[in-house]
């Protein structure tokens, strides 16, 4: 008995070791030294993580703390599509459904359905640059420029390049209809507070700011804010199939198209889904994410944003940071947030 209760104190101490450098190696990953005046290197401002639903890790650092609302950047994206499978489950719209319909200014696109949108597949002549060529860019145009008073008649204004549903193609501008045809759908009185009382509120978000354009649209691409805690529902709600206090929030149908990946992705290009980032493609081959188990997801935003969902591991983290050279790995952190809290699924 005694040589028993030896061998399993043995055990427990060396899982525990292992435990505890694991999460050194997340934590030395994750938060290294910072460097506020040159911006180089990692900068985290907030890693989370939750297992099984409950909170298993939370640091913050820079000027981010738990009461923060923190910029998402392009997280918006899955957020507004979230909110578009509430709706959906109302039945206010069909995938099916051209965009015109619910957006009059997209009568020049009589072809292109909300589906088309929902996976960057508009068909629309989009430059989705950043930093790296401004003068050419279509986003950068649309959110701080000639575009920034209008940011979905702006989209539409643009010609088309391939026809709907053919080719993917990433674009601020696709995502930045969707909130329109919402308005559409809701009239605008409706329209002001639904993703407050669709969402946020039955989710028990309470930190959420969503900026506006001129036009009184919300930006779907970009200007959601909120805290890490806050996002990490929306982790929760998407880990669990769209259910959230024993009751279908998104009908299994949305959860299923936004997660089943784009069939007419370009070889070697990001797995996506329906505004979600996927960890598998319509092949069946693994995704981006080589040490990640191939039913991870994630939003993820410019400069580092990301909220990932690991559903056989029982995960949800939200990361937030300020990262500006791109030596961050989501790989990395996903391979070693699993190590110390979900083991190495390779699902």
């Amino acid at each position: 008995m005694r040589l028993a209760w030896l061998f399993l104190l043995f055990v427990a101490f060396n899982a525990s070791a292992e435990t505890t450098a694991a999460m050194k190696s997340l934590e030395d990953y994750a938060f290294p030294i910072r460097n506020d005046e040159t911006r180089e290197g990692i900068r985290t401002d907030a890693l989370l993580i939750m297992r099984d639903g409950q909170m298993v890790y939370e640091r913050y650092a820079g000027a981010t703390n738990a009461q923060t609302p923190h910029l998402t950047w392009s997280i918006s994206k899955s957020i507004m599509a979230t909110v578009l499978g509430v709706a959906f489950g109302e039945g206010r719209f069909g995938l099916d459904d051209p965009v015109a319909k619910f957006y009059p200014p997209f009568s020049a696109h009589p072809d292109i359905t909300i589906k088309h949108l929902m996976q960057w597949a508009s068909g629309l002549d989009w430059q989705e640059d950043y930093e790296y060529a401004p003068l050419n860019s279509s986003v950068v145009a649309m959110l701080y420029t000639r575009g920034r008073g209008d940011m979905a008649r702006f989209t539409a204004e643009h010609s088309s390049a391939h026809p709907p549903g053919t080719s993917f193609l990433y674009s601020s501008g696709d995502s930045n209809v969707l909130p329109a045809a919402l308005k559409g759908m809701l009239g605008a009185k409706a329209y002001a507070d639904y993703p407050w009382t669709a969402l946020f509120e039955p989710l028990g978000i309470r930190s959420a700011v969503w900026e506006t354009d001129a036009s009184g649209t919300f930006v779907g691409s970009s200007y959601v804010y909120m805290t890490a805690q806050d996002l990490a529902r929306i982790g929760l709600l998407m880990q669990r199939g769209g259910q959230w206090n024993q009751q279908a929030l998104l009908p299994k149908a949305w959860v299923d198209f936004v997660l089943t990946p784009f069939a007419n992705q370009q070889p070697n290009a990001e797995a996506s889904g329906g505004q979600w980032w996927l960890n598998r493609t319509a092949s069946g081959e693994k995704g981006p994410w080589p040490n990640a188990p191939a039913d991870s997801f994630a939003a993820l935003g410019h400069w580092g944003q990301a909220l990932y969902v690991v559903p056989s591991a029982g995960l949800v983290i939200v990361r937030y940071a300020d990262d500006r050279d791109g030596s961050y790995s989501h790989d990395q952190l996903l391979k070693l947030a699993l190590a110390a809290f979900g083991g190495e699924g390779t699902k």
